[in-house]
């Protein structure tokens, strides 16, 4: 079963964010779009490289309304850590949630269960707290965050304007398609 279209589940969490411990549960994610990354764990390899990544789009995604979230298996004392004695975390300044329960990692349906770690997934989260992207990576894969500025923008713009779609590698400003049996076999 697929998540899209659903909503996110009921959960309470940890998190560290700006230097401060903070909780975040499903209703952090209303009221405004929300990018949700799971990542393996602190303290390795290709996921420092993610969320700097991530920090660097983090702007471009505020300015669209979206607020960032990280999230591994490890604890937020585990992120301050990882926070104060990593030059690529350290610049951080989103919402860095610590799953160990794995509640969240199980909800998102990302949770390697033999190895008690999240996959690499990237959830795109509604102001209704719907998801409406899923991107899931194999560990040995990273991600492209700038990649997420684009697809929010085309969410927004589905869901201000019913009845249209955004076809691939659409942009803000370009032409979008009305679905509609005149279409049928034409594109």
């Amino acid at each position: 079963m697929s998540l899209i279209g659903t909503e996110v589940q009921p959960f309470n969490a940890k998190a560290f964010k700006n230097g401060e411990f903070v909780d975040v549960t499903e209703e952090n994610f209303k009221g405004q779009w929300s990018v949700v990354c799971f990542y393996p764990a602190d303290f390795s390899f290709v996921c420092p490289t993610e969320l700097e990544d991530l920090q660097n789009e983090y702007a471009a995604l505020q300015e669209l309304g979206a607020e960032v979230y990280s999230v591994s298996t490890d604890t937020h004392f585990v992120h301050k850590g990882w926070h104060d004695s990593s030059e690529k975390i350290n610049k951080i300044t989103y919402t860095m949630i610590g799953d160990p329960s794995q509640k969240l990692s199980r909800n998102f349906e990302v949770l390697n269960e033999e190895e008690g770690l999240a996959d690499r997934g990237t959830f795109i989260i509604d102001p209704d707290g719907v998801i409406q992207t899923v991107e899931i990576n194999a560990g040995g894969i990273g991600r492209d965050a700038s990649n997420l500025v684009g697809k929010i923008r085309a969410a927004q713009y589905v869901r201000q304007n019913p009845g249209e779609v955004c076809p691939a590698k659409w942009e803000e400003g370009s032409e979008t398609l009305t679905p509609s049996l005149d279409l049928v076999g034409k594109i």
